[in-house]
């Protein structure tokens, strides 16, 4: 599998089947200026863990232009099917569900975070933030866990119970999320990650977290950490 770091918590993951978008936070992203159309060729499915406006990004332009079916929370769907995302795109999903294609399965996990959006003076809520886990269905292509905005917690034991992810994208940047010690923690407490990619850092300045902090807090773990350049294709 291939994976694509846009900054910040946007991803795009290729499979031998699928190409998935991840959040694409395309357009006001502080360290991404590449615009949206060309990271998007190809692309098959988009998926939200959450509906703040940094996650959400470009969903329904993305979607409109490329046919993408849309899997998130079903608030979130509700919301986007209201701005314009096609009826027969948008796929709705839910704690402890999982929404099968013929490439991969996604299952949504609960995350520890908020989710809404502001249009006209109003907090408008969202449904519930959520992890994500992408099981491919090609043999040799490992299942990763999108931990989306999150802080540590204990049931991700059960995540890793039910599904055994070898790659893990856990989000360091605190403040809004865990930081490097806490996302360390959780990936030496509840996972048995081969690989771990760091999430939602360096892109606003309030987010403290660097992926050397994390790799410090890593050190004698035996997980691997990849740190993608903005826009490098890495092999995962």
């Amino acid at each position: 599998m291939k994976l694509t770091w846009y900054g910040h918590a946007t991803f795009r993951l290729d499979t031998s089947n699928a190409g998935i978008f991840i959040d694409p936070f395309l357009e006001g992203n502080p360290v991404w200026d590449g615009g949206w159309e060309e990271p998007a060729e190809g692309i098959t499915h988009i998926l939200l863990t959450h509906g703040h406006d940094d996650h959400i990004g470009v969903t329904v332009k993305m979607a409109q232009k490329t046919g993408a079916i849309v899997v998130a929370p079903y608030e979130i769907i509700q919301f986007l099917t209201a701005e314009g995302l096609p009826e027969n795109q948008g796929s709705p999903i839910n704690h402890g569900g999982t929404v099968r294609f013929d490439a991969f399965s996604v299952t949504c996990w609960p995350a520890l975070h908020s989710s809404s959006t502001f249009r006209d003076g109003k907090t408008i809520y969202l449904g519930n933030p959520t992890g994500l886990v992408v099981e491919p269905a090609t043999e040799g292509d490992d299942t990763i866990y999108f931990s989306g905005d999150t802080g540590i917690f204990s049931d991700m034991a059960l995540i890793e119970e039910v599904h055994k992810p070898k790659i893990g994208v856990v989000c360091i940047g605190d403040r809004l999320t865990m930081g490097p010690k806490l996302a360390a923690m959780a990936c030496r407490k509840y996972f048995n990650f081969d690989k771990v990619v760091p999430s939602h850092y360096g892109s606003f300045e309030f987010l403290s977290g660097t992926a050397e902090d994390f790799g410090r807090e890593l050190e004698g773990s035996g997980v691997e950490m990849v740190v993608p350049q903005i826009g490098e294709v890495v092999d995962i």
